[in-house]
């Protein structure tokens, strides 16, 4: 393909998911690619010699220096802007982009007409709001896929050989921070929380990168009613004329919004006089699971799915096709009357909240590491819901004293281990306090690296033990 990048010396900074592929379009566009990556691990070692096969200059172990002549920085999305290679960068004039940007100005170069992109951000369900919006735009009948954050690269999709009508993507704060020329057909920001704020320095960054998502809509800027801050984001945003703000809700809808009536997802944003009229889009039962923050998602996809023109049944079809990731509050078996079910992927203090206020009588298994988190709040607003809390992990202990602030009436079992059979034994002790139609919640609130290698390994490690209860 021609290209602007013919002989450009390009520098991709970092290895990985986002960093080879980069490499390798890069390198195919004609451009004189370096990568530079921090760690000099084995497989960092693999994937450089995959590239150096290729033509591509890799240097491991040094990630902080700008190679001589570079005219572009095309970085992992994880890399701070605060590393000398980028200070380094803007001292030179030298832009930097991330995968998404480069994906995004890459679209269409083959002479293809570029798919619109529905895109998703918040600090939590945006992996399950983009993987139910791509299962809508399929019962659409529509040529599409999830990809961004979700761990499909945008790259592969805008420049392989499948031709698609739309994509759904996932965009992380960090995606959207490096992303300055995206503009996307419509997008949704779920919500807004604390996190990731050692990496952006405030709460105020980090939500105008996630802000970054709405700038140049053309057609509308989905937010979360119960949420003012993503309405905020919405009001602050320069988009293209005629451009809508839809609100999604799990109360009665006003008109321009989605929300829930009797049961049913409704619609008064896109129909005909919308002060009078609703279209029923899906029952509450078509959504799996039908927890309140997963109908939150799904109506959030459904906005974005209208956006773009698909039917009401596209969206109930879809819905009811959709089946979600593991370890995304998962029901894992019923023992003795008591469900269990296991939500590890709650990482933090809001998706727990969330996970939380979908049960009546719960006993939570939490911790792990905190990333600097509080529970106060949490422990407050759940402590009429728990039945009893087995805590694990390295930073049990915050929560601990949050729940004798706050609920010091709920029994707690401290489990002063951190090794991975834990979990077994938390589980036991779990059951011990569970009552029948009670439900054992694994929403640890906190990250897994301090027992396991990741939230997926803590949800497996859950999973069994259950399943050893019922044996």
């Amino acid at each position: 393909m021609p290209s602007e990048f013919t002989g450009k010396h390009v520098t991709v900074a970092g290895l990985g998911v986002s960093g080879v592929p980069a490499a390798k379009v890069l390198h195919g566009l004609g451009a004189r690619v370096t990568v530079v990556n921090d760690g000099d691990d084995e497989r960092a070692r693999t994937q450089a010699a995959e590239l150096e096969a290729l033509g591509v200059t890799v240097r491991l172990g040094d990630g902080d220096t700008l190679p001589e002549g570079t005219e572009l920085i095309v970085t992992a999305p994880g890399w701070k802007p605060t590393k000398p290679l980028f200070t380094a960068a803007a001292e030179a004039g030298v832009p930097v982009w991330g995968d998404v940007e480069l994906a995004w100005r890459l679209r269409g170069l083959d002479g293809r007409k570029p798919a619109p992109w529905l895109a998703v951000t918040g600090t939590n369900g945006k992996t399950t709001t983009v993987q139910m919006l791509a299962s809508i735009l399929k019962a659409a009948g529509l040529r599409t896929a999830a990809v961004g954050n979700i761990g499909v690269s945008l790259l592969d999709a805008v420049t392989g050989d499948t031709e698609y009508d739309v994509l759904a993507v996932e965009l992380s704060s960090y995606q959207l921070h490096w992303a300055p020329s995206l503009r996307a057909h419509s997008a949704a920001v779920l919500n807004l929380a604390p996190d990731h704020l050692d990496w952006h320095g405030s709460m105020e960054a980090y939500a105008a990168d996630k802000g970054r998502i709405y700038e140049g809509n053309r057609v509308a800027c989905v937010y979360n009613v119960a949420d003012g801050a993503t309405e905020d984001l919405v009001r602050a945003a320069d988009v293209e004329e005629g451009c809508r703000a839809v609100g999604f809700t799990l109360g009665t809808p006003g008109p321009s919004q989605l929300g829930v009536v009797e049961g049913l997802l409704v619609d008064r944003a896109f129909v005909e006089d919308r002060h009078k009229n609703a279209q029923e889009l899906a029952e509450v039962a078509d959504v799996n699971p039908p927890a309140p923050h997963n109908v939150a998602n799904a109506l959030a996809a459904a906005g974005l799915a209208r956006a773009f023109g698909v039917p009401a049944a596209a969206v109930r079809d879809g819905l009811r096709a959709f089946t979600p990731d593991a370890h995304r509050i998962a029901h894992v078996a019923d023992v003795d009357g008591v469900a269990y079910v296991d939500d590890s992927k709650a990482t933090n203090t809001h998706a727990t909240e969330a996970s939380l206020a979908a049960y009546e009588s719960i006993v939570w298994i939490a911790g792990g590491l905190a990333k600097g988190a509080t529970f106060d709040e949490l422990v407050t607003g759940a402590a009429k819901r728990l039945r009893g809390v087995v805590l694990i992990g390295a930073d049990r202990a915050l929560i601990r004293e949050a729940l004798a602030r706050h609920a010091p009436e709920v029994p707690v079992v401290d489990l002063d281990r951190t090794d991975t059979g834990a979990m077994l034994q938390a589980v036991q002790e779990a059951r011990r306090l569970a009552r029948p139609g009670d439900t054992v919640l694994l929403a640890p609130a906190c990250a897994s690296m301090d027992m396991f290698t990741n939230y997926n390994q803590r949800g497996d490690a859950f999973a069994q033990a259950v399943r050893e209860l019922g044996a």
